[in-house]
């Protein structure tokens, strides 16, 4: 007798959503209905997946087996840890949260639940990142020292007045939105080592003006005045260890777009571009005299996104808690964001792990 499908709920129906339920379609999961707090957002996803939507997670706790937290960020906190206060497992968008206080807070909601905390990350659910990890744990890098993490938009600010331009909503800006996955990616292919001190700055060069001619930003603008956080971070991180991350993110700035990962070992190298998912290796050998290789490894299409839905939904069938995408892993990650964030307003070197850090 096979086992019914995976009842699975949506909390926040924007554009992220309605991916995650385009991917259930494809899964032998049942969406059973959304909650968003706003009466459009319902009314339109509900006709578009034709399930019944509410205001608030009550109306279907009973009935699922698994939430997806898709909401704005400072709102992942309520609803993660009420469902999993309930039992349910929970998918919660990345970050974790908007704060590293929040972030807290529901990691330790997930330590004494009974069902388990993963924490959407997508991007190392591509498959030339599962070929570079493998090859990691094979030891072919000998010691990875130094991750270079380069998360580049030209021009691509969010409409100033959306919740990703409100630093009470967001959390802040172009590092909590597309910086967080470079930090994941980097410290991920560090095997999340333990992180010893944090220098950084951010910058708000290009929100903050009206009379700048843009080019590209997506979604409505409202304006400077609706602009409170930062559009660009530099950051340099050094591991316990004596490795080594150096970051750069922006929403804008005045160089080419680059969405670029360098790794560093002691017997080989790679670079991994996100964008085109072109990974190559990059070794010397001494096969008949001394040479350098440089190997491009071509993997099958994969979209993340699905690939990370399929493997939750697995774990939540199996009742089993995922080893990837961990709540420890994503608090980790924050902490890092958290102390970018800090080192740029002291102006200081932030010491992790120290009372005064």
């Amino acid at each position: 007798m096979s086992e019914p499908p995976v009842g699975v709920g949506i909390v926040g129906l924007g554009g992220i959503a309605s991916q995650h339920a385009e991917h259930l379609a494809d899964h032998s999961a049942t969406l059973v209905g959304g909650v968003d707090i706003d009466d459009h957002a319902r009314r339109e996803f509900a006709e578009e997946w034709s399930v019944p939507t509410h205001d608030n997670l009550d109306a279907i706790v009973d009935d699922i087996d698994a939430l997806l937290v898709t909401t704005p960020n400072r709102y992942h906190e309520e609803y993660a840890t009420a469902a999993l206060d309930a039992g349910l497992d929970v998918l919660v968008e990345k970050p974790l949260a908007h704060s590293l206080d929040s972030a807290e807070r529901i990691a330790d909601a997930a330590a004494d639940a009974d069902g388990f905390c993963m924490v959407g990350f997508n991007y190392r659910f591509s498959a030339p990142v599962d070929v570079l990890t493998a090859y990691r744990d094979d030891g072919r890098f000998g010691e990875i020292n130094h991750v270079e993490a380069n998360y580049v938009r030209r021009r691509g600010i969010p409409g100033r007045g959306s919740w990703f331009t409100d630093e009470q909503t967001a959390g802040g800006g172009a590092l909590i939105d597309i910086g967080v996955h470079a930090v994941d990616l980097a410290l991920s292919f560090l095997d999340f080592p333990e992180i010893a001190e944090v220098s950084a700055t951010t910058r708000a060069e290009f929100g903050t003006r009206d009379e700048y001619s843009y080019m590209y930003m997506w979604g409505d603008d409202e304006g400077a005045d609706a602009f409170d956080v930062e559009d660009s971070a530099s950051a340099f991180i050094r591991t316990a260890d004596g490795a080594t991350v150096s970051l750069e993110v922006a929403w804008a700035t005045n160089r080419p777009r680059t969405d670029e990962y360098v790794v560093r070992g002691t017997d080989a190298g790679a670079i991994y571009d996100r964008k085109s998912q072109q990974l190559t290796l990059y070794e010397t050998r001494t096969d008949g005299a001394e040479h350098f290789t440089e190997t491009a490894i071509e993997t099958p299409d994969r979209n993340s996104h699905a690939a990370e839905l399929d493997y939750f939904l697995d774990h939540v069938a199996g009742d089993t808690p995922p080893e990837r995408n961990t709540v420890a892993e994503a608090l980790a990650v924050q902490r890092v964001i958290d102390a970018i964030y800090r080192s740029a307003e002291e102006q200081r070197a932030i010491q992790l792990g120290d009372a005064d850090g």
